[in-house]
């Protein structure tokens, strides 16, 4: 089995019969009826994403609070004495007063498969029920262009094997599809992959309707657009085989439907000022914003390698545990390009690949 060894087979096995009480029926209706949040254009959820997590997933989406919850500030593996107690969602970013290198560190030993890290199995309609595993940010760049992220939270990033070895295994992990939007119409959609990505015309996408399907890779959560196996040894050339290999499968083949909207925050973003700011859409005035604000990870920093749980590969290149990511704020909310800037050629693809 390709799933992480240390979640257990018996919370496979829960996991697969769960999922086996939802019928065909249930997946057919899901959610994908029209709704409206206050404040976002209807086209952002007509055309918002719809998931599929693989059949042998063990870590599903997480609660955003519970993180916090399970974990504590640290910087350089020390406790932050004199951060706020308790935090919440209300005021992550009082951490920035302490850096940018603070790490929400799990209180457990994550070698002992604590439950949270195994966040909400979504229901047979798609939601993860009383957790709120999502958020979407809508950027409106002017001129008939809108950028809409579409925010994915887990509380644990399995890496993989490469050479009998799990690698980059994480604490916290952030994915995302954005959509940029064209007067009001799907343009390209773009998928979040380990430190990369991969763009795609709307129009050649597998759709539910008029949602596009992202495919969820099992245990690393990178998003793909077609199922099957994708190699990301190199960035910007997948291949459906190689060193570093992603599996994601779609309903025919198992995958259990995750409809985010269903659980999520929702938020305009601008930064006319040069200042990221974040305000609240939809009717609920208690929805946070501080934690978008902050600037540290969501998970523990990489151990070192004088740990016991630590294991390295090729020199150190490649560790069994790595850091946990930082939070949407770092995810270029207002890229020119619907790929971000990070030195990787933006590709707009027009073909279907791994």
């Amino acid at each position: 089995m390709r799933f992480a060894k240390s979640a257990g087979g018996a919370v496979l096995l829960a996991a697969q019969l769960a999922r086996a009480q939802c019928s065909e029926k249930a997946y057919a209706r899901s959610s994908l009826g029209k709704r409206a949040v206050e404040g976002v254009p209807q086209f952002v959820l007509d055309y918002a994403p719809l998931s599929y997590i693989h059949h042998e997933d063990v870590y599903f989406p997480s609660d955003l609070q519970a993180q916090i919850d399970n974990t504590q500030p640290e910087v350089d593996f020390n406790v932050i004495a004199d951060a706020e107690s308790p935090l919440n969602l209300n005021n992550l970013d009082s951490l920035n007063s302490f850096g940018k290198e603070v790490y929400l560190t799990s209180k457990d030993d994550i070698t002992q498969s604590p439950p949270w890290l195994g966040g909400v199995q979504p229901d047979c309609n798609g939601k993860t029920d009383n957790a709120i595993t999502a958020a979407v940010i809508v950027n409106d760049k002017g001129n008939g262009t809108v950028d809409a992220f579409y925010m994915y939270f887990y509380a644990y990033n399995w890496g993989g094997v490469v050479l009998d070895l799990q690698v980059g295994n994480h604490v916290g992990d952030w994915e995302h599809n954005m959509v940029r939007f064209e007067d009001g119409e799907p343009k390209w959609v773009w998928y979040s992959q380990h430190s990369n990505g991969q763009n795609f015309a709307y129009d050649i996408l597998h759709k539910s309707g008029d949602r596009p399907i992202n495919y969820v890779a099992n245990g690393t959560h990178a998003n793909y657009a077609i199922p099957g196996t994708h190699d990301h040894t190199i960035p910007n050339f997948n291949l459906p085989t190689g060193l570093l290999l992603d599996h994601t499968e779609g309903p025919d083949d198992g995958g259990l439907l995750w409809d985010p909207l269903l659980s999520a925050y929702f938020y305009n973003y601008t930064n006319a000022t040069g200042t990221p700011t974040f305000t609240v859409l939809g009717d609920d005035d208690s929805t946070p914003t501080s934690w978008l604000n902050y600037l540290g990870k969501w998970g523990d920093e990489e151990y070192p390698e004088d740990d016991d749980r630590q294991q390295l590969l090729f020199g150190g290149a490649i560790a069994k545990y790595a850091s946990g990511p930082t939070g949407p704020i770092a995810k270029q909310l207002d890229r020119k390009e619907v790929c971000p800037s990070n030195g990787n050629l933006c590709i707009y693809r027009w073909i279907l690949a791994p």
